[in-house]
């Protein structure tokens, strides 16, 4: 007999989980989201990212020790500008704009070179006391202070003549006058630092850092007494200032030389001056010259506004603005220059 109600098919078309053939794939809920456990390609991952992470914070650690007090000796040693400029501002405003002149040709002509050529070791010293040649450290340092010493001795000559020279570039007399009195007083600084500059690469190679920068804090403090002495008591004006950022320098050579001597850091690495300081200089002015090329363009494009405000309308007004603006905005360099040796 025939039944009027259909018959149910044998099988569902609806997904059902006791089909074998059924693939259809269930996002899980929150909770078992939540509570599940790390497949091994996340746990791989995630095991990368801690490695990571403390490879990172150690590497930081690392450059901070080396970077860290050589931005704050940075620092100090670009106040000792700032308080130069403070006593030049209390003489005057010529002395001002005449000062500033002399430091930005200053930094044009001699601080530059001489800054620029000592860079050139520090590569050398960092592979030679990595590979445990200390010999060589030592003979490196010797070489470039030869070779800055050298660089010196044609700056200072032209140092001597430069109120002819900035009177030929079109500067003010006065203001020529007053800069070529300062460049004068300050000849003596090209040789300090020519022996500065390579003590403080010899011992940044090392790691030696934290010397330099309270030895750097000693003469930054002394600096402010010897204005006050030169140009307050003694009257010097603006020879007086000059002297005192020569002194200051000194200041700095000194103490370092004797941090030097008393630690005995040079004992391993100390060699005898020989005929050697004059051979193997290939090595040294391949990587000085470049080297000194890059920092010669880069402070120079920065200095030379000085000169050009020297042919504006009001001269002293105008060189005297951008020399505490240079020497301000100077600070910010403390920081990336810190970076060069962890490079």
């Amino acid at each position: 007999m025939y039944s009027s109600k259909p018959s149910s098919p044998t099988t569902s078309f609806l997904p059902s989980s006791q089909d074998p053939f059924n693939k259809t794939v269930y996002p899980p809920n929150d909770d078992e989201q939540l509570h599940r456990l790390p497949t091994l390609s996340e746990a791989s991952f995630l095991n990368f990212l801690d490695l990571f992470y403390i490879q990172a914070l150690e590497e930081i650690k690392a450059i901070g020790k080396i970077s860290g007090p050589t931005a704050i000796s940075n620092l100090l040693l670009y106040s000792r500008a700032m308080i130069s400029m403070l006593f030049l501002g209390y003489l005057g405003e010529l002395e001002l704009a005449g000062g500033s002149l002399a430091i930005g040709v200053a930094n044009i002509t001699g601080y530059s070179v001489i800054s620029g050529l000592a860079m050139g070791m520090e590569p050398i010293c960092g592979q030679a006391y990595g590979a445990k040649q200390l010999k060589l450290l030592g003979l490196t340092l010797q070489r470039t202070v030869l070779l800055l010493l050298l660089a010196s001795i044609p700056i200072s000559f032209m140092w001597a003549c430069m109120k002819a020279i900035l009177l030929w570039c079109g500067q003010d007399q006065e203001i020529s006058s007053v800069a070529h009195t300062f460049i004068v007083f300050s000849i003596p600084d090209l040789f300090f630092l020519s022996l500065l500059h390579p003590l403080r690469v010899y011992l940044r190679a090392q790691s030696i850092t934290i010397p330099v920068t309270y030895c750097s804090a000693i003469s930054v403090l002394l600096h402010v007494p010897l204005n006050f002495l030169l140009v307050g008591h003694l009257k010097l004006g603006v020879a007086g200032v000059a002297i005192a950022m020569v002194w200051t320098n000194l200041n700095v050579f000194l103490l370092l030389s004797s941090f030097v001597y008393l630690s005995g850091v040079y004992k391993n690495s100390w060699v005898t001056p020989s005929i050697d300081c004059l051979r193997g200089w290939s090595s040294l002015l391949a990587l000085a010259l470049p080297t000194c090329a890059s920092v010669c363009l880069e402070w120079w494009w920065y200095e030379l506004v000085t000169l050009l405000c020297g042919l504006l309308v009001s001269p002293k007004a105008t060189i005297a603005s951008m020399g505490i603006l240079i020497q301000t905005t100077a600070l910010v360099y403390c920081f990336p220059s810190a970076l060069w040796p962890t490079r």
